[in-house]
Parts: C-alpha cells; structure tokens; sequence
C-alpha cells in the first residue's frame, strides 16, 4: 500500500520529524494540530475558545487539501493540558461536526503539550 504525503501552506509546517498528514487507501492521519498561525507561525494561545478555533482551523485546511472535511473524520484525539478547560474546548470543538455524525473521539489531560500550548487534536478521515 502507497502512502502519500499531505501538505499545505494553510496549516503550519510541522516542527520536527513527522508530516501534516500521511494519506494511505482512502484513510487519512493527521498529526496533532496546535495554535500555530500558519501565516505568521506565531502561537494564537491568548484567550482559550481563539487557541481552539485556531486548531479546528488548521486541521480544516489539511483535510481540504486532502479534498475532504469535517464530515470526513472518523476519530479525533484532544490532548488539554488542564481538564477544567474542557467545556470551552469542546464547545468550539462541537461546532466544527454534525452532533449525530461527530466523529469517536477521547480527550486526555496530559502533564506538556509541544511549545506549552493548552490544547493539541490530532485525527483521522475516510474519505468515500
């Protein structure tokens, strides 16, 4: 099986040794998305509900690159570095799927996030 690498300039370059997205078959992977501004490469981490839109963002602009969206995922994975700040990630969160397709999904305190950030989704899409 093929593998092709998925990259666009509207999400940010990744910082290490790993693609935005690898595309094998029709399933898609993409690597964890935090709130880097693709433009400027600057961190968007001020206020928490503009750090997660600015997440969704960058994953949407992967998964248009791979000619899917949102409706296209089947499993996203939220990393938060604080769990109090769930309800405000997930009400953005929420707004990028449809309640009775959202895709499976786990939400995972953890101790770091890459460059501090509050928040990091990774996930993964079919495409039909």
């Amino acid at each position: 099986m093929m593998k092709k690498i998925i990259k666009t300039d509207k999400a940010p370059a990744p910082i290490g040794p790993y693609n935005q997205a690898v595309l094998t078959g029709n399933m898609l992977y993409i690597s964890g998305q935090i709130a880097l501004n693709p433009e400027t490469n600057e961190l968007e981490t001020g206020e928490l509900k503009k750090e997660t839109t600015r997440v969704m963002q960058n994953l949407k602009a992967i998964l248009a690159e791979a000619g899917m969206n949102f409706e296209n995922v089947i499993k996203t994975s939220i990393f938060i570095s604080d769990m109090n700040n769930f309800a405000k990630i997930n009400e953005v969160y929420g707004s990028y799927f449809n309640a009775e397709t959202a895709p499976a999904r786990e939400t995972v305190e953890v101790a770091n996030l890459p460059k501090f950030v509050n928040v990091e989704i990774s996930a993964i899409a079919v495409k039909d």
